[in-house]
């Protein structure tokens, strides 16, 4: 992609026998749009980026597994001032234009001089075609890596959309998830940029849920390098690709969920508003008592009705319907005086689950996707620092 250059190497931060580094170095005048964790906690990185988003422009980009920087203090502060002053002086920018993100274990200090001693060969492999070294650097116990791209029209001119993401545990994000970051040769004023960005992450990556916890290091991150020189005027085609992509990442992170076996989509209708079906479908999201049946291919609609209730939203008892694999099981206060559990048996066996939900009290609806909770979550997260 013109104006955006690459490269990935392993500086053995945590891993020895993988990439755990990415540099990228962005044409001069990149635009940038962000969306961060909304964690109390959050990292040296993630405030640092927060700040440098006040300029509006990037010209440099360093992502490092392994090591989230966070709950580390002062040192951790340090640590990020240390990879912005090499990379800045690398790239002859200001240390407005430089943004960085880590995604690890949380309380460990950042070895920094690792990063930095490898930053001036990472220079010289710069290029625009390493997409998948670059996706792969940014892992931690995600199983592939994740990429997806799209094209779009700006006023009759062609503009493309790439982009990577992590993220398979510590995922319940309130802004955007985990790391992931866009690319796009488009021009495109940052004021826009972020106005796009909210937008489509809140049906996106606001609307996954693997187990729950927020992490402390959310970054997504939206450049846009101006390269394909398009006019300002229509972006709507622009939208619905960035949309389209973004929803692609999203959708990959639930699928490779810690242990994950089975993608679930939950469609809510008849809520109080929007929002209301939202938290409605989260709280089914998140219920392990619901994951763990799925897990199992046991159709318990039972353990719906219980999420639905302790979700704090208006909902109606004796109007309820759901439904599993477009087969009604409950409505209106009860079991579905047809239903039978055999007319669902093979939907509950597949890898791709399908749950619909009415509650009755409005016209609110959202989809939120999540996955089934099996016994190799444990087993990952036991033995996550071992």
């Amino acid at each position: 992609m013109a104006g955006v250059r690459l490269a990935a190497a392993n500086c053995r931060i945590r891993y020895k026998d993988r990439l755990d580094l990415l540099l990228v170095e962005l044409a001069e005048g990149t635009s940038v749009a962000g969306v961060f964790t909304q964690s109390l906690t959050a990292s040296a990185p993630v405030i640092a980026c927060r700040e440098a988003l006040k300029s509006g422009s990037a010209r440099a980009l360093v992502v490092n597994s392994g090591n989230s920087n966070a709950f580390t203090g002062k040192a951790g502060v340090a640590a990020v001032k240390q990879v912005q002053d090499a990379s800045c002086e690398l790239f002859g920018c200001a240390p407005s234009y430089f943004y960085m993100a880590s995604t690890g274990v949380i309380g460990e200090k950042l070895p920094a001089e690792k990063i930095t001693a490898a930053l001036g060969g990472l220079k010289k492999e710069l290029a625009e075609h390493t997409w998948n070294d670059a996706a792969r650097a940014i892992m931690t116990t995600d199983t592939y890596p994740k990429m997806a791209t799209r094209a779009a029209h700006i006023g009759g001119v062609r503009v493309t959309i790439n982009g990577i993401a992590k993220g398979s545990g510590m995922i319940a994000p309130g802004m955007a998830t985990m790391l992931a970051f866009i690319f796009t040769d488009a021009a495109i004023a940052s004021p826009m940029l972020q106005s796009m960005l909210n937008e489509a992450v809140a049906t996106t990556f606001n609307c996954i849920t693997v187990d729950g916890d927020t992490s402390t290091s959310d970054t997504l991150l939206l450049f846009a390098t101006g390269k394909a020189k398009n006019p300002a005027g229509d972006y709507d085609n622009f939208k619905q690709a960035l949309h389209g992509l973004l929803q692609e990442l999203a959708l990959h992170i639930v699928k490779d969920g810690e242990g994950a076996e089975k993608l679930v989509t939950i469609a809510i209708t008849g809520a109080a508003s929007d929002i209301a079906a939202r938290r409605i479908g989260m709280s089914i999201a998140n219920s392990p008592l619901v994951k763990t049946a799925i897990a199992a291919s046991d159709a318990n609609w039972g353990r719906i009705v219980m999420a639905v209730g302790k979700a704090g939203e208006a909902a109606d008892r004796d109007k309820l319907m759901i439904k599993i694999g477009g087969v009604i099981v409950a409505r209106d206060g009860e079991a579905d005086p047809s239903y039978k559990e055999s007319q669902i048996e093979a939907h509950m066996k597949s890898r791709d689950i399908a749950i619909e939900v009415d509650v009755g009290v409005g016209t609110g609806k959202s989809k939120v996707w999540t996955c089934d909770l099996t016994h190799r979550y444990i087993d990952i997260n036991s033995s996550y620092r071992t």
